[in-house]
C-alpha cells in the first residue's frame, strides 16, 4: 500500500504530519485516516510530543473525502464505516494540533482542519463543505464545528450552497487565526507549535480542555471546569518552577509534572 503520511520525528516537542496523497489532492481515504488516527494515538502517550502540526502541500491541504471509495458504500456500508472510529480517535487527541493549510481544504479536508486547535492559512487557501453538490451533507463534524466557528449565517450559506470561502473571509469569520504567504504557512505553524511545546504540558492540556468546554457547555459549567483545572495546577511542580523562574528572572524549564 502507498504511504499516505509523511511523519517527521518529534523535534523540540513538535511532531509534524504531512498528508501524502498529492496525486488525488490528499483525498481522505480510509487508509489515510487510519494512519493519521494511529499516529495521533501513539503521540498521545509519547511524552516527547507536546504539540502536533498537520499539513498537506501547496495545492491542497485535503480536497475532501475519497469519492470513489465512498461510492462503493451503500447505507449499511456507511453505518459500518470504519472511518467513524478514526475520526473519533482524532477528535479525542489530547494535545494541541496546529493545521497549516494551503490550497483546498474542502469537505473532509475542511473538517480535518477544524479538528485542529489553531489553523494557519496560506493566502491561497479555500475552505468549504461542498457535499451538497453530491446529494449528501457533511458527516465528520462539518455542520457542527463550522457553525460554532463562523456563526449560523455563513455556515448555513457554505453548507447549503457548497461554495467555498477564501482565506481572507475565513480569517474575518474567525475560522483561521492567521494568514501567511503560502510558502511560509508551515514555517509559521511550526513556530507556534514550538512556542506551545515550551510551556508546561499539564497547564497546556487543562487550558485546552477548558477552551473546548467553552464550545460544548453553558457558561456556568465552563466556569466551574476552569476553576477546578486552575486549582489542580496549584499542586504541580511546573507551577512552582514557573513562579520561581519568574521571580529569578530566568526562562522556566517545565518537566510535565
Amino acid at each position: 500500500m502507498p504511504i499516505t503520511l509523511k511523519i517527521t520525528p518529534p523535534l523540540e516537542g513538535v511532531l509534524c504530519i504531512t498528508l501524502n496523497r498529492s496525486e488525488v489532492m490528499n483525498a481522505l481515504n480510509t487508509q489515510l485516516l487510519g494512519e493519521l488516527a494511529d499516529t495521533l494515538s501513539d503521540a498521545d502517550s509519547d511524552d516527547k510530543v507536546r504539540a502536533v502540526v498537520i499539513t498537506g502541500n501547496t495545492k491542497a491541504f485535503a480536497a475532501g473525502a475519497d469519492i470513489n471509495e465512498m461510492a462503493e458504500r451503500d447505507l449499511v456500508g456507511m453505518l459500518e464505516d470504519p472511518r467513524q472510529h478514526h475520526w473519533k480517535t482524532i477528535t479525542h487527541f489530547r494535545k494541541p494540533i496546529i493545521a497549516a493549510v494551503n490550497g483546498y481544504a474542502l469537505g473532509g479536508g475542511c473538517e480535518l482542519a477544524m479538528h485542529a486547535d489553531i489553523i494557519i492559512a496560506g493566502e491561497n487557501a479555500l475552505f468549504g463543505q461542498p457535499e451538497i453538490n453530491l446529494g449528501i451533507m457533511p458527516g465528520a463534524g462539518g455542520t457542527q464545528r463550522l457553525l460554532r466557528a463562523v456563526g449560523k449565517s455563513l455556515a448555513t450559506q457554505m453548507v447549503l450552497t457548497g461554495e467555498p470561502i477564501s482565506a481572507r473571509r475565513a480569517f474575518e469569520a474567525g475560522l483561521v487565526s492567521e494568514i501567511t504567504q503560502p510558502e511560509l504557512t508551515l514555517e509559521r505553524a511550526k513556530a507556534i507549535a514550538l512556542h506551545i511545546a515550551s510551556k508546561a504540558p499539564l497547564a497546556v492540556r487543562l487550558a485546552r480542555e477548558s477552551l473546548h468546554k467553552a464550545m460544548d457547555t453553558d457558561l456556568a459549567t465552563g466556569l466551574r471546569f476552569e476553576r477546578h483545572a486552575f486549582t489542580l495546577l496549584a499542586g504541580t511542580a511546573d507551577r512552582e518552577e514557573g513562579i520561581r523562574a519568574f521571580q529569578e528572572k530566568r526562562p522556566a524549564t517545565f518537566q510535565g509534572h
